[in-house]
């Protein structure tokens, strides 16, 4: 019974740290979107914190991930595109 007890208080604390930490980087990494500060790379670790718990931070966190993946493939695509009109005009 005591190491039940014990089991589970465990498993509510290191929730409770971990959301309270999580949520605290979060917070920090929007604070920084409008004070000077890395807040595009904070909010990441914020939700990267915050997933080891949490579905939804799971959710976003892969949603954030898949965005910016597109986003360089597409810079990518451009720069090569730019890169053959130029070699091809020569």
């Amino acid at each position: 019974m005591i190491l039940r007890f014990a089991h589970m208080t465990y498993k509510v604390a290191r929730r409770i740290v971990i959301t309270v930490v999580g949520l605290t980087v979060l917070l920090l990494g929007a604070v920084m979107l409008v004070t000077p500060g890395p807040g595009l790379l904070v909010i990441p670790l914020g939700l990267a914190i915050l997933s080891l718990e949490f579905a939804w931070a799971r959710y976003w966190l892969r949603k954030l991930r898949d965005g910016l993946s597109n986003r360089n493939s597409r810079q990518r695509a451009e720069r090569a595109d730019e890169h053959r009109q130029r070699a091809n005009s020569d």
